[in-house]
């Protein structure tokens, strides 16, 4: 009988493409649907305590989704990809090593997070606009959320590691019933159910630390075990295993960075126009980013799928991965921008009854929304990118869409200009993302056996 380790690397690197993408993908992109449902009952329930609170949760937004495109896009991204191409070329011990350190990795983010975000908050909201209830109820959530970021950390990078060794299923489960339990208890401490009572939009941030935390644990104990792929071993710091992690992770830090802080200088140019144009824009936004998870859940996939056959030099396999991948994610975050952008209510009316920040809201689904396809397209042709463990141009796509962004809004600013300027900048950003991450699929890196010729 072959090893399981065997029977994955064999799947990996010889079954059909649709068939293996679908068996890979599907548990994660319930898995990360499942995150996206969290994000979702929040707005929900915050939504209830008023105008107030949801400007709170849009001042934190960005940061949360940071810390999670950090923890599991660039660092757990990083350990999956390093990983994936040591297992690919029959190196368990590198492996090994590779786990290891990526927890030591997370555990050094996770207390930079804690100290700046978690201490530190009250400054960076009020730069970007946050004043009286809404700054307070900001500083509240996030000293929960960062003060409690290991739980966050651990929780991602604990699953990079099982993905990497080709189990896409075990941290799709965890992450399911983790999930499942997260929106019950933000439910109930936010809104105070029953005897309990309301922490307002706290009650989200304890919820949220309460539950990754516990899911880490059961991941952490899962890796313990002897007959796992590769099996956690306390090792001594070594410089290779981190750069290996780094030369992908570390790239993708400055790229989850940029993406974040993209949504960070939005909202401070936003914040000029008033409270309800910032909890407006920050349902609006909310809908792009609840998307990313399902550009990840399938760039999960074919980072373990691409990085796999790097390993082996199936070069031109790793690229009709790639595409096929990118090409589903495009067509379906489409469709799905199209339909909010001419039926906004389907995704406003669910969160404020506020006219003021229902038409703001609206006004940036009718303008960025249709180009939702370009930035999940994109994303997720960044995640393929990381299977092939060099990721400087994908990066620099990320610091240009920035860099267009903040110009056009900067513009809108001085010249006090209608806010559906600084809303088209916005859409500019994702056509940037989607046309520069598939012209990155034709350089040299994607095609390293005609580049040596």
């Amino acid at each position: 009988m072959k090893a399981p380790n065997t029977s994955r690397m064999e799947f990996l690197l010889e079954a059909p493409i649709g068939s293996m993408l679908f068996k890979l993908a599907a548990p994660n992109v319930a898995a990360t649907l499942m995150t996206t449902a969290t994000i979702f009952a929040d707005v929900w329930f915050v939504g209830h305590l008023g105008t107030d609170a949801l400007a709170s949760l849009a001042l934190v937004f960005p940061f949360l989704m940071l810390m999670n495109m950090m923890a599991g896009g660039a660092i757990g991204g990083g350990v999956t990809s390093a990983l994936s191409r040591a297992l690919g070329r029959n190196d368990e011990l590198a492996a090994r090593a590779l786990a290891w350190h990526g927890l030591l990795i997370a555990g050094s983010m996770a207390l930079i997070f804690t100290v700046v975000l978690g201490i530190f908050a009250r400054p960076i909201y009020a730069l970007m606009g946050g004043v009286g209830e809404a700054l307070d109820g900001a500083v509240l959530y996030s000293a929960i959320t960062f003060g409690g970021s290991i739980a966050v950390w651990l929780l991602w990078v604990l699953a990079a590691i099982i993905r990497g060794s080709g189990d896409m299923a075990t941290p799709a489960r965890v992450l399911l019933v983790s999930g499942l339990a997260q929106i019950g208890l933000s439910g109930m401490l936010t809104l105070g159910w029953g005897a309990v009572l309301s922490f307002g939009v706290a009650g989200t941030a304890i919820a949220l630390v309460v539950c990754q935390g516990g899911a880490a644990v059961y991941l952490a104990v899962h890796l313990l075990k002897p007959n796992t792929a590769v099996s956690l071993y306390v090792q001594r710091v070594a410089w290779p295993p981190i750069k290996d992690i780094m030369r992908v992770g570390g790239l993708g830090l400055i790229n989850s960075a940029g993406i974040a802080l993209t949504v960070a200088v939005v909202t401070g140019y936003v914040g000029r126009y008033g409270t309800a144009a910032l909890a407006g824009y920050g349902l609006g936004s909310r809908l792009e980013l609840m998307l990313i998870p399902i550009a990840f859940g399938i760039g999960a996939a074919l980072t373990l799928a691409v990085g796999t056959n790097f390993g082996a030099g199936n070069y031109a396999r790793a690229r009709k991965i790639a595409w096929t991948g990118a090409g589903v994610v495009f067509v379906f975050m489409t469709l799905a921008g199209l339909i909010f952008a001419i039926q906004p209510h389907l995704w406003l009316g669910l969160f404020t009854a506020d006219p003021k920040a229902y038409d703001f809201g609206a006004q940036y689904l009718f303008i960025v929304a249709p180009f939702c396809g370009f930035f999940g397209g994109g994303q997720t042709l960044y995640f393929a990118c990381q299977g092939t463990g060099f990721m400087t141009l994908p990066v620099l796509v990320g610091m240009i869409r920035l860099l267009v962004v903040s110009m056009i809004g900067a513009v809108a600013i001085y010249f006090t200009l209608d806010i559906n300027t600084t809303f088209a900048g916005v859409a500019a950003g994702l056509v940037v993302i989607g046309t520069g991450l598939a012209l990155c699929m034709k350089s040299a890196v994607w095609n390293p056996l005609q580049s040596t010729r």
